[in-house]
């Protein structure tokens, strides 16, 4: 199963030049791609990788110092990266926000270490979730790959020979962190009588296999390389079947070799050759160790990538995240994370994961709505700004754009009451002064008043319609959209973004096109599509990025930025996520505007709270919970009070968490923030269960299942299925 965005690196050996192409999947079916070329120095290329190899040897003695090493490392990579890489491509490589990166490479070039290239900032094999697909000379069968199983099935081969005690307890270590998991994966475990004929015979039947032992390498005849079973060298001569398993993990060393034994300059070529044994006979992905490494490093990196395969990860991103693991648990300089190989698309997925219970959203769930919208203000600050930017009027009547800069200013003060009175004094004065409807809106939706809000922008659209204005008018829909989106009337906001989105590309009108695909990017967030929200974001992100020159598309960068750490967070990539989120933050403070943070600090927080990081947490929340109150953004208050409550019932301070709760059911039940109070009433619901109070428990779980009821949203489902969850 693939899903997400892949970029394909296709480099080609042509004699003393390297061709290459840096593409996305879905840009195959172009009729015409562009190629750059690079005359490459292949001399000094050899000796290059010839340094890594003597780097990795010297970093994986005892007693070594890595940071040492980790800098040789990076000065050595990003050599190769110089020499390696048109102009082109290390611009796309640094400028691209896919994760999901292959190289498609000619055998002859197996033997660049192409994981451990360094752009300057990271190292590649750390940035992206990357695989390798090989093209050979060799005739081969069109493979017919394995279709996966209901309940996925694994075989752990461990210590065949019976001379590896490490081999034999990472098997068992991986069999135990799968009991658990019983329901989802089938797991047999041998570690005796692995003879060729049982291999053979059995490995047809699963769709991982686990191998830890032995192989051997036959330099006469390289395809003649094998695992080291019990009776002997098994040289793996399946042939081609589409019953093969999907992903074999070879945690193998080369004939044996000890922990001190160093790399040899063809350890590309003998790992490619076990891998090529099994891609050739139908394998689609393998993952191969390139030298000896110490045991408890292994089986670290073992168990977190398998911990993320059942998640539901890709492949790839499963290696990526067990590099981080072995990075987080040996130091910063540690060079273990480089010792794995991966051969396949990057992008694959052999488990789907199961829905999340109503109980794993508790914490989550006052930060429903929330999370997956920026605020107000950045919402509202664009369109009116620019709204004013793009009509203006002062020549046609000076006191009114007088009277709406102080409108403004009001307005980015919190003073929403007083900015509302003065645009519909501007209003009532002069109809066709457009600028004035989303500032009036926007300050409505801060006060909490979204009906108002509604029908300040429905008023915007019509003198837009009126004064032919499709720009405004595009704007406009797009205002509409969002309240409907806020109230959680979720058909409606969807046609009215999809109707900013036409009017625009017909008007040729970049700046509401990509605010209205962001828009529709968190639409979908709701619905938990983050793939498709993905797309939307990327497709903003690149109309802004091209013209950043100009405030508001900068502007919408940073919020395209934002959405994007969104759609990575829900994915539980936060690595990902907070640069992101830092990407945002960055071009914010640069145009001078720190009050648009609140959601940057308030998701922070969360993934704080995620990596158990508490009190960062709360900092960071406090800092968000000022920036709401200053603007005097009721229904952000709310949602803010809700998240706090949520903190402090992971810290398991109940009583603090129920304050909190009950400070945003007031505020939202003030204001009539039907998103909010539902979420409030079901976060005080969920605490009340924690409590053992089943009475108030149901009372507020109902309270927010009636809410759900009306506004168009699964919740309402989710909360009927938990009475019978919790038998409450």
């Amino acid at each position: 199963m693939e899903e997400h965005s892949v970029l394909v690196l296709e480099i080609l050996k042509q004699d003393g030049i390297l061709a290459m192409s840096a593409f996305e999947e879905k840009e195959l079916a172009q009729t015409v791609r562009h190629y750059s070329r690079l005359s490459a120095a292949f001399t000094e290329i050899e000796k290059l990788c010839q340094e890594v190899i003597n780097i990795l040897n010297k970093a994986s003695q005892r007693g070594a110092n890595h940071s040492d090493y980790t800098e040789s490392l990076k000065k050595t990579g990003q050599v190769l990266w110089d020499h390696l890489f048109t102009r082109s491509v290390k611009d796309r490589l640094k400028t691209t926000v896919v994760k999901n990166l292959i190289f498609s490479i000619d055998e002859e070039l197996i033997n660049i270490p192409w994981e451990l290239l360094y752009d300057g900032n990271e190292f590649l094999c750390l940035k992206f979730n990357l695989g390798r697909v090989v093209r050979t000379k060799d005739e081969i069968k069109l493979p017919q790959y394995r279709s996966l199983t209901t309940t996925p099935k694994m075989l752990i081969l461990s210590n065949p020979t019976g001379d590896l005690k490490s081999a034999y307890l990472e098997g068992v270590y991986i069999k135990n962190q799968f009991d658990r998991k019983r329901n989802e994966i089938a797991i047999d475990f041998k570690s005796t009588s692995i003879s060729t004929l049982y291999v053979k015979k059995n490995l047809r039947d699963y769709d991982i296999v686990h191998f830890a032992g032995h192989c051997e390498y036959d330099a006469h005849n390289p395809k003649n390389t094998g695992w080291v079973l019990n009776d002997g060298t098994d040289i793996l001569a399946l042939g081609e079947s589409p019953h093969l398993p999907s992903l074999i993990f070879s945690n193998a060393c080369h004939s044996a070799r000890a922990v001190t034994e160093p790399m040899c300059v063809d350890y590309q070529e003998k790992n490619y050759s076990l891998a090529s044994a099994f891609l050739f006979s139908g394998v689609r992905h393998y993952i191969g160790s390139i030298w000896k490494i110490e045991d408890s490093v292994s089986l670290v990196f073992a168990r977190e990538f398998y911990a993320q395969l059942i998640k539901g990860n890709p492949v790839g991103e499963c290696m990526r995240l067990g590099r981080l693991k072995l990075i987080k648990e040996y130091g910063s300089a540690t060079i273990s994370w480089a010792n794995y190989l991966l051969y396949g698309n990057p992008n694959f997925i052999l488990f789907r994961p199961k829905a999340r219970s109503a109980a794993l959203k508790f914490r989550k769930g006052a930060s429903l709505y929330k999370k997956h919208m920026v605020k107000l203000a950045l919402a509202g600050f664009i369109i009116f700004a620019a709204a004013f930017l793009y009509m203006w009027l002062p020549v046609r009547n000076p006191g009114i754009s007088l009277s709406f800069l102080k409108s403004q200013k009001l307005f980015l003060k919190g003073n929403n009451q007083e900015a509302v009175l003065l645009c519909n004094q501007i209003i009532g004065k002069d109809p066709l002064f457009l600028a004035a409807y989303p500032l009036a809106a926007d300050a409505y939706e801060r006060l909490g008043d979204r009906d108002n809000a509604l029908r300040s922008y429905f008023d915007y659209a019509l003198s837009s319609e009126r004064k032919h204005d499709k720009r405004h008018l595009s704007r406009a829909y797009i205002g509409i959209a969002w309240v409907y989106h806020q109230r959680g009337e979720y058909p409606k906001a969807f046609d009215f973004y999809n109707k900013a989105i036409m009017l625009s590309r017909k008007n040729h009108d970049k700046l509401n096109e990509a605010a209205a695909l962001r828009k529709l990017a968190v639409w979908y967030m709701d619905k938990d599509e983050q793939d498709k929200a993905l797309e939307l974001l990327t497709k903003s992100s690149e109309i802004n990025r091209e013209r950043q020159h100009i405030y508001e598309h900068r502007y919408n960068l940073a919020c395209d930025y934002f959405d994007m750490g969104l759609v990575f967070c829900n994915k539980d990539d936060f690595i990902t996520a907070k640069e992101l989120y830092n990407k945002s933050r960055r071009l914010f403070e640069r145009m001078k505007l720190r009050n648009e943070l609140s959601d940057y600090y308030f998701n922070l927080g969360e993934i704080c709270i995620i990596e158990k990081e508490y009190q960062k947490a709360m900092d960071y929340y406090a800092q968000g919970l000022k920036i709401d109150q200053f603007h005097g953004n009721k229904p952000s208050i709310a949602s803010d009070y809700n998240m706090i409550g949520e903190l402090y019932v992971e810290m398991d301070s109940l009583q603090e968490a129920e304050k909190s709760f009950k400070q945003a059911i007031l505020i939202s039940e003030q204001i009539n923030a039907r998103p909010e109070m539902a979420s409030a009433y079901y976060n005080m619901g969920l605490l009340y269960k924690k409590k053992g109070r089943k009475k108030k428990a149901k009372d507020y779980l109902r309270m927010a299942q009636d809410i759900y009821r009306l506004i168009d949203t699964d919740d309402y489902k989710r909360i009927k299925q938990e009475f019978l969850d919790f038998n409450i």
